[in-house]
């Protein structure tokens, strides 16, 4: 452009002169394109969502929090909702266990966002560096995982099962329910969600139960053996018979002082038996 100008117009700039002018204009011209998005399509039977969110209850009295896990199914929008006391690895593999249960199969592929519990570490791009107990959990049931952007900027990537969380602590847990234990109340969200097989998703023309009959058939079928969600560890018995797993300190038979006990840490309880 500088070349033109001086030889066919005789200007008398310098090339500097133009490179900036031009670099002005261009960013005056450029128009701001926000993120687009294009809306998902899934298969029947294909994929699934899993995600935690924060709930609150009262048992006697008192004000507790929890985490809430939700599974649900991209196409016909069905889930399935269990209540823990923290985002644990063996809650999140327990609500694994019983989501697919639930839904009797189990999709080819489910989507996460980075939690602990599955990733150890984010990598370039969709790869992560998985749990080794998670990678059990997926051999076990024979499915792929696939993992959101970090941050808000994934969210959209799972946003059916973002809504889900939403929509069951306001339907469920508003005003803050009173239970006897967390057992009861996770007893009745799944009563709860069965009711929404009545319901009708927007956009949609059938309820969510005709969906998931139409789904249901094409899950891969659930494996013979359950898949054990405990974590195994072997303790010695203190002084005063009292066993640390996992920083709390358990009693145990006196007579098992300075002995070895076996532990087996699940998704609400902790197992305490003779080790060797």
């Amino acid at each position: 452009m500088w070349e033109r100008l001086v030889g066919e117009h005789g200007a008398d700039v310098g090339s500097s002169t133009v490179r900036v002018y031009v670099n002005k204009v261009r960013d005056a011209q450029r128009v701001s394109v926000g993120e687009v998005m294009v809306r998902q399509f899934h298969e029947l039977g294909v994929e699934a969502e899993v995600d935690f969110g924060v709930v609150h209850y009262r048992v006697d009295g008192e004000l507790v929090e929890g985490a809430l896990f939700v599974m649900r199914l991209s196409v016909s929008g069905r889930s399935f909702c269990g209540v823990y006391r923290s985002e644990s690895q063996e809650a999140f593999l327990d609500g694994h266990v019983r989501g697919f249960t639930h839904f009797g199969g189990v999709p080819c592929l489910v989507r996460y966002d980075n939690l602990k519990a599955a990733v150890v570490k984010v990598l370039r791009g969709r790869n992560r560096v998985e749990t080794d107990r998670f990678m059990l959990l997926r051999s076990h049931y024979g499915f792929d995982s696939f993992f959101c952007r970090p941050g808000i900027k994934g969210a959209h990537e799972k946003g059916g099962v973002e809504g889900e969380v939403g929509r069951v602590r306001r339907r469920y847990l508003v005003p803050v329910p009173k239970v006897s234990s967390l057992t009861a109340l996770s007893e009745l969200i799944v009563a709860g969600s069965l009711t929404d097989d009545d319901r009708v998703i927007a956009n949609r023309k059938i309820t969510v139960g005709e969906h998931f009959k139409q789904e249901a058939p094409l899950l891969s079928g659930l494996p013979v053996e359950v898949f054990e969600v405990g974590w195994r560890s072997n303790h010695r018995v203190d002084a005063k018979a009292r066993v640390s797993v996992r920083g709390v300190r358990y009693s145990v038979p006196a007579g098992l002082v300075h002995c070895r006990v076996d532990a087996l840490v699940g998704a609400d309880t902790v197992e305490l038996f003779n080790g060797s």
